[in-house]
C-alpha cells in the first residue's frame, strides 16, 4: 500500500490523481506542510511525500513520474523520443507555469512580511498568461501530448486550477476548454470528492 503525505489542496493532488487514474490504493495523512508529520521525512517541509513501503520519494513530479514507470500508464516508455518530448513538455510546465505561481504564492502568503515584494505579482501574471498563450499553440489534440492523457496533463491541470484559486488570468478559451474536460476524468473528481 502506497502512503501520501500532504494536504489535497497543495501538490499533493496531483499523486493522488495520478494514484487515482492508475486504480492504485493508497493511504492518505493530510499533514500540512511544516508540520511534524511531513518534516520527519522530508527536512523542507514540503508537501507531498510519498511512501512505496519504507522508501520515501519526494517532489509531486518525482512521484508521479515514478508511478507511471512502475505501472506502465500515463507515460511514453523510458528511452524513446515520445519520453523526451513528454519530460521536455513537463519541464516546460515547471518551469512556465508552476515555478510562476510558486513565485506568485511566496510573495502573497509564504516568505516572512518583510521579504514579501507583492509588487512582482503583476509581472508574474502577465508572465503567466504569455506562457500559456505559447503552451496552447503547441496542444495537437484532446492532451497536451496529443491522443493519450500523460502525467503533463495532470500538472498543467493543476496548475491551472492553481492560478484561477490565485486569480491569475486565463484568458485562453481553448485552455479553458481542456482544463474543464480534466477535472471531468473520474480520476480527479474522486480526489475532489475526498477534500474535507
Amino acid at each position: 500500500m502506497y502512503t501520501v503525505i500532504g494536504k489535497q489542496l497543495t501538490r499533493s493532488y496531483r499523486v493522488l490523481w495520478a494514484l487515482e487514474e492508475l486504480g492504485q490504493p493508497y493511504e492518505l495523512n493530510p499533514a500540512s506542510p511544516q508540520s511534524d508529520d511531513v518534516v520527519a521525512l522530508n527536512a523542507s517541509g514540503k508537501v507531498p511525500v510519498f511512501k512505496d513501503g519504507e522508501e520515501v520519494i519526494t517532489d509531486s513530479t518525482a512521484i508521479i513520474t515514478y508511478l507511471a514507470d512502475k505501472h506502465g500508464q500515463l507515460t511514453a516508455p523510458a528511452g524513446t523520443i515520445a519520453r523526451a518530448k513528454q519530460d521536455a513538455m513537463t519541464n516546460r510546465l515547471l518551469d512556465e507555469l508552476d515555478a510562476v505561481l510558486w513565485t506568485g504564492a511566496r510573495h502573497s502568503f509564504i516568505l516572512p512580511e518583510d521579504k514579501r515584494v507583492p509588487e512582482v505579482k503583476d509581472s508574474l501574471k502577465w508572465e503567466f498568461s504569455r506562457n500559456l498563450a505559447q503552451l496552447e499553440t503547441c496542444m495537437t489534440g484532446p492532451f497536451l501530448m496529443g491522443e493519450e492523457f500523460t502525467i503533463p496533463d495532470i500538472i498543467c491541470t493543476h496548475c491551472l486550477n492553481w492560478a484561477y484559486s490565485a486569480k491569475f488570468p486565463i484568458e485562453s478559451e481553448a485552455m479553458l476548454a481542456y482544463s474543464k474536460r480534466m477535472r471531468a476524468r473520474p480520476a480527479f473528481q474522486a480526489v475532489a470528492a475526498s477534500i474535507t
